[in-house]
């Protein structure tokens, strides 16, 4: 049964742009107060779960068009290879390395280092792995 809720897909619209710039922010402020990679890929799952809410699973594999298996597995590479980097330079496992700061548009002044490579690792995997949960269970009807 397909109920058609004008008011929350009107809402949603908007609601989810901010959920995912909110998913941003943390990603980025992951490193100096809580949030990063984990909390916003949950956030970003649950923008794109309310679109399920409030559409349907055929529009949201227009919106997003990948599979996201794949999302998971190349997060884990990434997470993987940014633990070996300091291996490769016979640190310990996933011993990270600071850069520089740098000015970004919009987002500000930030650092660069691995754990942000990490992060987005991480980012990729949660968004990945609780996407093919729920397209799993919505499938199943």
């Amino acid at each position: 049964m397909k109920i058609n809720n004008l008011v929350l897909q009107t809402i949603t619209k908007v609601i989810v742009f901010l959920i995912l710039l909110y998913a941003v922010d943390l990603f980025f402020a992951g490193h100096y107060t809580p949030g990063g990679g984990f909390i916003g890929g949950l956030m970003a799952s649950g923008a794109i779960v309310l679109l399920l809410i409030a559409y349907d699973l055929k529009l949201v594999k227009k919106i997003f068009p990948v599979n996201f298996i794949y999302v998971s597995a190349i997060g884990l590479l990434i997470s993987t290879l940014t633990g070996m980097i300091a291996v490769l330079s016979n640190k310990p496992f996933l011993t990270h390395s600071f850069n520089k700061h740098a000015h970004l548009p919009l987002i500000g002044e930030t650092s660069l280092h691995t754990a942000a490579l990490f992060d987005l690792g991480v980012f990729l995997v949660v968004v990945g792995v609780t996407m093919t949960i729920i397209q799993t269970i919505g499938e199943d009807d």
